[in-house]
């Protein structure tokens, strides 16, 4: 059976289900799993309903489409996808906090702040992003010491002021305040681009990966990182709160700066589907046959409807 066979073949819902069956039931299991792993005065609660329950899991995803296209290993990359999925959700507690985006809806519930607290929603928050670095580093041999050291390093850099957190204090400050598209790519690079980008890049380090695959999955995993912020700005001015599971409309009403905001709906649109081509051309010449499920992935992320 040829490449274009395989893919004809290839149907991203039945891939997705058995993949995020796979990681729910480890989140599960790994945070703060009430028998296993309690945490004290009920932190444990807080975190896990930050984490389970909710969330498309995208970051989780493409790390193990990542994996499979370089054939890596199945247990790093499990304790990869979870260990980034833990960053993306402490990042969304604390942004969701009044010091923050004052934000009251994430996931279609009550942000953690609402229901727990802010003292306990900024615990919840630190205690995620320290249990994702310690699901990176399991004892024993199942992962090599030199992997585990790999995968910290980007997840750091990823989740740091070189990106999420630097992206955020730029989004913070550019508050009312005109960008221009450099600058607004500069600050969508690093607050979500950077912890997609990682992901496609932790799953290819569970495997082996010539030079040009690695170059191709890293442009692969930018121009996809980039689109997703493209679409989600797009869903903030024509979707409803109900439909996102978030407020919708909220960058507006903050006076924030975005690619509508700066280019307009139809040329934002239209901006998502170039880069879509361009991370699907970086696929091509991955030298990489196992590519189905992130060529998949990176179409519904573009053409997604929350």
């Amino acid at each position: 059976m040829n490449a274009p066979e395989k893919l004809s073949l290839f149907v991203l819902s039945a891939w997705s289900a058995q993949q995020l069956a796979t990681v729910e039931q480890a989140l599960s299991r790994w945070v703060a799993c009430p028998t296993d792993a309690p945490a004290p005065a009920g932190l444990g609660d807080a975190m896990r309903y930050a984490v389970l329950d909710g969330g498309k899991r995208l970051r989780p995803l493409l790390v193990m489409a990542a994996r499979e296209a370089v054939n890596g290993s199945m247990e790093a990359a499990l304790r990869a996808a979870c260990a980034v999925e833990l960053i993306h959700a402490y990042s969304l507690v604390h942004d969701d906090m009044p010091c923050m985006d004052n934000d009251v809806l994430r996931r279609g519930k009550p942000t953690v702040h609402v229901r727990f607290g802010q003292a306990q929603a900024l615990l919840a928050g630190d205690a995620l992003q320290a249990l994702a670095f310690e699901l990176l580093t399991p004892e024993g041999d199942s992962v090599a010491v030199a992997t585990q050291a790999h995968l910290c390093r980007m997840l750091a850099q990823a989740a740091g002021f070189q990106g999420m957190a630097g992206g955020q204090a730029i989004d913070l400050a550019s508050v009312g305040r005109p960008l221009t598209s450099d600058q607004l790519h500069d600050m969508h690079r690093l607050k979500t681009g950077a912890l997609l980008q990682t992901s496609v890049m932790m799953g290819a380090a569970c495997g082996a990966a010539t030079p040009a695959a690695q170059s191709a999955l890293r442009d692969y995993g930018a121009a996809v990182g980039l689109a997703f912020q493209v679409v989600d700005d797009i869903l903030d001015v024509t979707a409803d709160s109900a439909t996102l599971g978030k407020t919708a409309g909220k960058d507006a009403a903050q006076d924030k700066p975005t690619f509508v905001s700066l280019m307009g709906l139809q040329a934002s649109r239209d901006y998502a589907q170039q880069l879509l081509a361009h991370a699907l051309a970086r696929l091509e010449v991955s030298g990489l046959e196992n590519t189905h499920a992130l060529r998949a992935l990176a179409d519904m992320l573009v053409n997604r409807q929350h």
